[in-house]
This record gives C-alpha cells, structure tokens and sequence, in this order.
C-alpha cells in the first residue's frame, strides 16, 4: 500500500481508502453487519488505514460499524474520515430529497451546517465511532441557508477542543473554498471525479485562472 501527506498536515493516508457508504445499508439495500465488520478489518491488514463515513449513511449505522471494528486497534494506525451537515432527525436548512431508512421509515434529508448543529454532530459521530477525536472533519454539502463563516467557526472550536484535528468540505466549488479558508485551515475538497466524470476540471480551472490565490 501507498500512502500519502494531506496537504499541510500530519496526516498520511493510505492512497485505497475505505469508504463505508454501503457497509450503513442506506440506499444499498439494507447492511450486513458481520460482513461489513470483517470486510473493514481485514482492509486493515493489507495497508488500508483510511476509513470515509458519514451519519447519513444508514442513520448512524455506518459510523456505528466502523467503530465496532476499528475497537481493539491502535487508534494511531487509522485515519477516520467523517462527515456532518445532512440531518434527517431536523427540518432546517435547504431541503434535499426524500429517502427511506433500511427499515423502510420514510424520512426528509436536509442540508443543514450551523454552529449548533455541527457541535451536537459532531459528539454524536464520537459515540457511535467509539473514539475521542476525528481525524478529518468535512462538511457534506453545501449549506445555503448557513453563512459559510458560521460553520468553519464551529469546526475550528471543536478543533480547539480536541475533538477535531483537521478540516475538510464535501462538494464544494473553487469559490465556496476560498470563502471557507478565509476562516480555517482548510486540507481537503472530496468531490465526483473520474476518467468519465471530469467537469471539476474546467470549473476549477476558470476560477484558478480569474481569482487570485483562491485559497
């Protein structure tokens, strides 16, 4: 396996990353999670140290089974990369989409990131994963009805804390970032990009060329 520094942080994570999106069952129809367990700890053995999740996949579920298998290694050996700001519990914020739980629940997703919501996220995330600290903290999406400012604090006082170590966004755009770094050290943009889904390219290339210093 190979591994690789985040940005300007201490971070170095394995270039195969383990995202958990499907081990929380959500829109993959339902989980199994002996399997998922196993599955996560045996990409451990052969290099895999980066764990993607999120408390939207499954509701919890997700988080829950990565913290059942990371238990009992070392908490050093691991990167746990997770998400906040799509709340299916809240109705606030910008209305994203109807879905279901694995249980068949019918429930309402919203984009949602102020400072209170994040805070209460982010202890949530810490119970189900079973740890103390997040390595990498990133918004979900985009919040149109949360100042970009007011989010970024939040998550620069739970890196005060302790709670978090480094900040990261979700499907943002080149000026979305530059607003965000205004604000706190910012170290990843996880976007779409593929050989046949490449259009961050050109967006990120307009704005690089037309701004100066976007971050």
């Amino acid at each position: 396996m190979k591994y690789r520094k985040l940005a300007n942080t201490d971070l170095s994570l394995s270039e195969v990353t383990f995202g958990a999106w499907a081990a929380g069952g959500w829109m993959w129809g339902g989980t199994e999670r002996k399997d998922a367990i196993e599955a996560i700890r045996v990409s451990y053995t052969m290099g895999v140290t980066s764990i993607d999740t999120a408390p939207i996949y499954g509701q919890g579920t997700s988080e829950e089974i990565v913290g059942e298998a990371i238990r009992g290694i070392s908490r050093h050996s691991f990167q746990i990369l997770t998400k906040y700001g799509m709340r299916w519990d809240l109705k606030k914020g910008d209305f994203a989409f109807r879905s279901k739980k694995n249980s068949g629940e019918d429930i309402d997703i919203y984009k949602y990131a102020g400072k209170e919501s994040i805070i209460k996220e982010c202890e949530d995330s810490l119970k189900r994963l079973g740890t103390d600290y997040i390595d990498l903290y990133q918004i979900h999406w985009p919040d149109s009805t949360t100042a970009i400012e007011e989010s970024m604090e939040a998550v620069n006082h739970l890196i005060k804390q302790g709670k978090v170590r480094f900040a990261g966004v979700c499907n943002y755009d080149a000026a979305q970032m530059a607003e965000a770094a205004k604000y706190i050290n910012l170290v990843s943009d996880q976007v779409p990009y593929s050989m046949v889904k490449r259009s961050i390219e050109k967006n990120w290339c307009h704005i690089a060329l037309t701004t100066k210093n976007p971050f």
